[in-house]
């Protein structure tokens, strides 16, 4: 990052370009032969090639970089790998679990999860909070300060429909099972007697109404049957690695956004359509006008997502509030986005929505109703147990609760890192299995990266400590000189780029594929050069880059909420 910044300063001076803008024209090369860095040199002339020449007559290099190459429109920099290596390296060393890390300060919200508690939590669930704490992560590593916040969706006719068919054949049973299933279990069940018995629908509907009505007893039951559920919840955030700071209860807050609609409506902010709804009017946003409160005078979701925009608000005074919702939720968003700049609030401009593509299943889409989805406990059981597999497999020796142990922080990062590796707007289709390939691009092959990086480290210490009069302090930047240390090198120089662009952009994928490249060089290193050694100032610089790669994967794993482990 400072060589770059270096370069953007360089070239300001030498453009009279501004420097915000050089930073954006500024490249990377897709292959290192044609340098570390390219400017192109369109705005410099009519004819670029002849606009690059000019400018790099004009330069005088500082001393991390070699030398410059016109090709083409392009001015291209080839960086002092010495330089490099020595200055990226002594960086990761002196910083440690910092580097890497931003200057933001911002106080962001970061919305996610929103389950209802009428069924478990599923694999759609997991991508989210895949997402969204990745999200938590990346931004405080900013430097930003990050509160994690859920809705928990607690009433509603589908709540309503898990209950009456609890009423009608739960015989008032507590539950044989984790709350959350077990409840799941009666929503299932409701949406088979449906098929049989449509009216069911209208009973459901009258539940509904009582428990609007306030009816003791309904209102009873439903407080049982949510903290059976909510129960369920906390089990399965605990075990994915999940936690909130605040949990938004749609039961409490669904009806404060009439207020809000009514006073829209006196002062002429919304309007009344012909059935006598309240409407947002939103074609200057080139969206369509929303109802926000109905004819009967009852609440929609987004007249409640007015109102918890604003109660967010009141409780952070927020710079940033990103809901992380599944492109489902595209429209509704851009609504409600687009509300409150009708309303002039003033987070208006500072709200954001993080969508992503849905989960399905090799089999095809999952279904609630229909028992299809995959809960996120069983998932988590059958990705722990094939993990189980490779540990005994890799290490048979060791104790059965430190094989489970084991096989769990590598279940939960191979979970993690499949359904975020993906730019999050496209569908993914799950797979257990290739989450599990520690040969392919997935979280286990950076854990056994990692792992595999510490090992050298502690037999290198091993060596040296057995070595006697051996001085550790010598180390020769220059040794790093074949083709594999110097790609380790220029990829460890832009972690810090990888963290921005991912932490800006809401973009984990993008930190994903920089591991991964980085864990990619480190493992061709490993075949191809020998770390330990007789070579005293080879294996000293050797086992710093080693040193640099191990925190980097661990600062990286860090940032998307996985384990780094030095064992597997």
């Amino acid at each position: 990052m400072a060589i770059r910044d270096d370069l953007v300063v360089l070239l300001s001076k030498a453009t009279l370009l501004e420097p915000t803008e050089v930073a954006l024209m500024i490249s990377v090369p897709p292959d290192t032969k044609m340098g570390d860095f390219a400017f192109p040199c369109f705005k410099l002339g009519k004819n670029p090639k002849l606009a690059a020449e000019d400018l790099k007559g004009k330069l005088v290099l500082p001393d991390s970089f070699l030398r410059t190459e016109v090709m083409g429109p392009y001015l291209n920099f080839f960086v002092n790998s010495s330089f490099l290596a020595q200055h990226t390296i002594s960086q990761i060393l002196t910083k440690g679990a910092f580097y890497g890390r931003g200057n933001a300060r911002k106080k962001m919200l970061i919305e996610y999860c929103g389950p209802n508690t009428n069924k478990p939590l599923h694999l759609g669930h997991l991508r989210n909070m895949s997402l969204g704490n990745a999200m938590v992560h990346l931004l405080a590593f900013q430097g930003n300060d990050v509160h994690p916040v859920n809705i928990i969706n607690d009433r509603g006719v589908h709540i309503c429909q898990s209950m009456y068919a609890y009423s009608q054949w739960g015989n008032n049973l507590e539950p044989t099972k984790k709350g959350d299933h077990y409840v799941g279990d009666f929503y299932v069940l409701f949406a088979k007697a449906m098929k049989e018995n449509p009216d069911l629908k209208d009973e459901a509907q009258k539940l509904l109404v009582q428990w609007e009505e306030g009816n003791a007893d309904v209102r009873a039951l439903w407080k049982k049957m949510n903290a059976w559920v909510l129960s369920g919840f906390a089990s399965t955030y605990k075990r994915f690695g999940v936690s909130f700071e605040k949990e938004y209860f749609e039961s409490e807050y669904y009806m404060h956004g009439r207020d809000i609609a009514l006073k829209g409506l006196a002062d002429g902010v919304f309007e009344k359509d012909e059935k006598g709804g309240i409407v947002a009017p939103l074609e200057k946003f080139n969206i369509p006008s929303k109802v926000i409160l109905r004819s009967d005078g009852t609440s929609i979701y987004i007249t409640q997502d007015m109102y918890l925009a604003l109660k967010r608000y009141e409780d952070y005074h927020f710079e940033t509030l990103c809901y992380v919702v599944a492109s489902e939720q595209n429209l509704h968003f851009q609504q409600l986005f687009a509300i409150m700049k009708l309303l002039k609030k003033p987070f208006a401009d500072k709200l954001h929505h993080l969508t992503y593509g849905l989960v399905n299943l090799p089999t095809g889409r999952m279904k609630s109703r229909e028992g299809t989805v995959v809960d996120a406990d069983d998932l988590m059981d059958e990705v722990s147990n094939l993990a189980f597999i490779e540990v005994e497999k890799h290490s048979p020796d060791l104790s059965v609760e430190e094989k489970r142990r084991r096989a769990e922080f590598i279940a939960i990062g191979a979970i993690r890192f499949f359904l975020i590796r993906t730019d999050p707007v496209k569908e993914i289709i799950f797979n257990p299995e290739d989450s599990m390939n520690f040969e392919g691009e997935t979280g286990p092959y950076l854990q056994y990266t990692h792992a595999r990086a510490s090992s050298i480290i502690r037999k290198a210490r091993a060596h040296i400590a057995s070595t006697s009069g051996w001085e550790t302090s010598r180390v020769k930047y220059n040794t790093l000189s074949s083709e594999s240390e110097k790609r380790i090198v220029s990829l460890l120089a832009r972690f810090g780029e990888a963290v921005d662009d991912s932490a800006t952009h809401y973009r984990p994928h993008v930190l994903c594929r920089y591991l991964l490249d980085l864990a990619q060089a480190f493992n061709g290193f490993y075949h191809s050069e020998q770390v330990i050694s007789d070579d005293q100032e080879t294996m000293n610089t050797r086992v710093e880059l080693v040193l640099a790669v191990t925190q980097v994967l661990s600062n990286g794993l860090g940032c998307l909420g996985i384990h780094a482990p030095d064992e597997m």
